[in-house]
């Protein structure tokens, strides 16, 4: 036993020499470095996790958007009838080379009893509209108007209950980088949404100073034209109307009518029975870096004013040739969409103010929007309502005065007697006193039908001109 003893005994001292030997001689005096660095990474974790469940909390929320709008975007199919080349077999069975073709495309219920907006390109020329809502019920749909300039069109299905609906949004207010959504039937897929954020306002895609669209690069495809693009709140503000593609579907970027101009436009529509536009009376153009050095002006973003109208309400109001609009209303003009667009939403005797840079001061002036008193008028030019002292010079009780020749057809005009400032009095037999005059009548002529001007030339002689 003592032996058993002694042997543990010794075997622990010798254990505790050893342990002391090694602390003092040949432990790395470095260690405790070692120690301090690994609780690091305790610190820096839970960060790291924070941060991340912040970011998960703040992704956009798309959901309620979603199932807000898809039941209020609508399937339209239109039937129209379309004359191809007549072949052999037709000539032998004596068939007719008309044939139906149907084109689709989405639309927007606005109202519960059944108002519904797409575009003008969706509908045009149909000989029958149907409309199919979500929950898959067809209805034959009637045309109600529609407005060839900004590609809107409105429509009307009857029903007997209120059907889900999409209120309009203030597209004045969307902001770069917003999240949207586009809702819509692409390749005949019902009820697709997708999701993109806007990339740019007041686009125009023809260079003509004619449009302006919202940009955005949520995926937009044949079919989606007439559908809804809405914010995260559900509300509309805009419908998809074109896509920029080399191979005729997305590869990037889509765009859409404001919702402010296509609000306008239906309005205009149900009240007037065609659209209202209130017309500044300005001409011009949108300043950049070569423009502002040819003018010597410091100046690269704005509206330059280079002629003022007769008669308008920018002459009565007091612009000036040399002008830059800056701003109209609470819209910063950097190009002439801007401006465009905005007066996109604007009727007859509206009141909008001008911010106007003059001689190095700025100048608000309240300009009153008149009606459009210019129509351009094919192979003549432009022409415009005349005025008593117009009328007066050639003892006439009627007709419109040309004030800008068609370009393309100027020297025979001139070599002919007829100069800017001619009277036309009628138009296929038919006297017109106003440039709405001239409008319907050209509408309502066939294509195949002789168009005859009857005119005033500058030695007060009538004379009558045909085209074929």
């Amino acid at each position: 036993m003592k032996k058993i003893l002694t042997l543990v005994f010794v075997s622990a001292l010798g254990g505790m020499l050893t342990l002391g030997t090694y602390k003092m001689f040949l432990e790395d005096k470095d260690a405790l470095v070692i120690t301090k660095t690994e609780t690091a990474p305790t610190n820096f974790i839970p960060t790291a996790n924070i941060s991340n469940l912040n970011a998960v909390s703040n992704a956009p929320d798309f959901t309620t958007a979603a199932e807000n709008t898809v039941h209020s975007v609508v399937h339209v199919k239109n039937t129209s009838i379309v004359t191809g080349q007549m072949t052999y077999k037709d000539l032998f069975y004596g068939r007719s080379s008309a044939r139906p073709q149907v084109g689709t495309g989405s639309g927007v219920i606005i109202s519960p009893d059944g108002y519904i907006i797409t575009n003008n390109h969706v509908i045009n020329n149909s000989q029958e509209l149907t409309v199919t809502l979500n929950d898959n019920r067809e209805y034959e749909a009637k045309i109600i108007g529609s407005d060839d300039n900004t590609d809107i069109a409105l429509l009307k299905i009857e029903t007997d209950e209120d059907l889900p609906y999409t209120t309009f949004g203030d597209s004045d207010q969307a902001k770069l980088g917003e999240w949207v959504l586009a809702v819509g039937n692409p390749f005949n897929l019902t009820s697709t949404v997708t999701a993109g954020i806007i990339s740019a306002k007041s686009r125009d895609l023809t260079g003509q100073s004619n449009q302006s669209f919202i940009q955005t690069d949520a995926a937009v495809n044949p079919g989606n034209s007439g559908g809804a693009l809405v914010n995260t709140n559900g509300d509309l503000i805009g419908i998809n109307t074109a896509i920029s593609s080399q191979t005729g579907s997305y590869i990037g970027y889509s765009f859409a009518v404001p919702s402010n101009i296509a609000r306008k436009v239906i309005e205009d529509i149900m009240e007037y029975g065609n659209v209202q536009n209130g017309i500044l009376g300005v001409t011009g153009g949108a300043l950049n870096n070569t423009f502002a050095e040819k003018l010597n002006i410091e100046d690269t973003e704005g509206f330059y004013v280079d002629n003022v109208e007769e008669g308008s309400g920018a002459e009565v109001a007091g612009l000036q040739r040399g002008d830059i609009i800056k701003k109209i209303d609470h819209v910063k003009i950097r190009k002439f969409a801007d401006l465009r667009g905005h007066l996109n939403t604007k009727r007859p005797d509206d009141v909008v103010d001008i911010t106007v840079l003059r001689n190095g001061d700025l100048k608000i002036i309240p300009v009153t929007l008149i009606k459009n008193q210019t129509f351009t008028m094919p192979l003549v030019g432009i022409i415009k309502n005349t005025e008593k002292k117009d009328l007066k010079k050639f003892d006439l009780d009627n007709g419109v005065k040309i004030v800008r020749l068609n370009n393309e057809y100027a020297q025979y005009w001139k070599q002919n007697g007829i100069m800017e400032g001619t009277i036309i009095t009628a138009i296929n037999a038919q006297k017109v006193h106003t440039i709405d005059d001239v409008q319907n009548i050209l509408k309502a002529k066939s294509p195949n039908e002789p168009l005859q001007i009857e005119m005033i030339n500058s030695r007060g002689e009538k004379e009558r001109y045909n085209f074929r």
